[in-house]
């Protein structure tokens, strides 16, 4: 379950960094310099001695460095070349730790691993780009090896959604809640980066299960049915589902009535549970309409 997050206190501002390039908007770049906050991840973070760890986004290497004077072994993964240079340059007096200039999201997670000198089981650490926040927690959570927890910094807006309840929920939400519990552990002010970006950040930890949440009869089903409901999440569901799904004409009422869901709630109302009564209910419908196809 979230918890109530606590806030970094702000004060005076540290002196920012020396790039050694000059940050690209591209990439999202915003580099994290503020020591406090820095020593703060990897010990909120649970960072341990015995853990191999995969950084996303290794940047100037403060984060790299700290990481690597803790656990057992960091494979630092940076899109940008300049920035793999200068990792390699300062992480070279650290035997365990190995550097992969590529793209995070072309390679699954253990080929990272293995490039970089770590092994299985593993954790994720990193400053993620707020623009590809999305695919990157898709990249890990419905990977054939998952890490065992990861701990990012991430826009706030985004660190809440991931953590909301039922009410408040979202396509985003429903997709990590079924995969991992969230934790927000704390705030990070803008002028804690390098260039600062126009909004909050927050560290959040997410512990991640060896296997859904709940029991998911089938997970493509289950993502097909949460899609349509979140595509109109202001319309009554319903609406929403008839729009959304293949469904005979009049039928997503009794569908929702069928699973015990009030057709008139919205999709940000629904909890994990819900989700799975609808989508095994969308199931069996189907079914009952394949075999009546198939008997004529």
């Amino acid at each position: 379950m979230p918890r109530r997050t606590s806030s970094v206190t702000r004060r005076t501002r540290p002196p920012r960094l020396r790039l050694p390039a000059p940050p690209r908007k591209r990439l999202g770049q915003h580099f994290l310099h503020d020591a406090a906050i820095l020593d703060r991840i990897v010990r909120e973070g649970g960072f341990a001695a015995d853990e191999q760890v995969l950084e996303i986004g290794g940047g100037t290497g403060e984060l790299t460095e700290r990481l690597a004077r803790v656990v057992e072994h960091v494979v630092s993964v940076e899109i940008d070349e300049t920035l793999c240079r200068h990792l390699r340059a300062r992480m070279a007096p650290y035997p365990n730790c190995g550097v992969v200039c590529a793209d995070v999201l072309a390679y699954p997670p253990h080929v990272l691993l293995a490039q970089g000198g770590g092994h299985l089981p593993y954790v994720v650490a990193g400053n993620i780009p707020y623009y590809i926040t999305a695919p990157i927690l898709r990249h890990f959570l419905t990977a054939e090896f998952r890490p065992t927890r990861m701990v990012l910094l991430l826009q706030r807006e985004v660190a809440e959604t991931l953590a909301a309840k039922p009410g408040k929920m979202t396509l985003l939400s429903v997709s990590v809640q079924l995969y991992a519990s969230v934790r927000i552990l704390f705030t990070v002010p803008p002028e804690a980066f390098t260039p600062p970006p126009r909004v909050e950040s927050a560290v959040v930890r997410l512990d991640v299960h060896s296997r859904p949440v709940i029991d998911v009869e089938d997970e493509e089903r289950f993502f097909a049915v949460v899609r349509a409901g979140f595509r109109n999440p202001r319309k009554q569901l319903h609406n929403a589902i008839a729009q959304g799904l293949w469904l005979p004409s009049g039928a997503a009422p009794d569908l929702l009535r069928a699973a015990g869901i009030d057709p008139t709630r919205r999709a940000q109302t629904l909890t994990l549970e819900e989700w799975e009564r609808l989508a095994r209910a969308y199931g069996a419908l189907k079914r009952q309409i394949d075999e009546r196809r198939a008997s004529r």
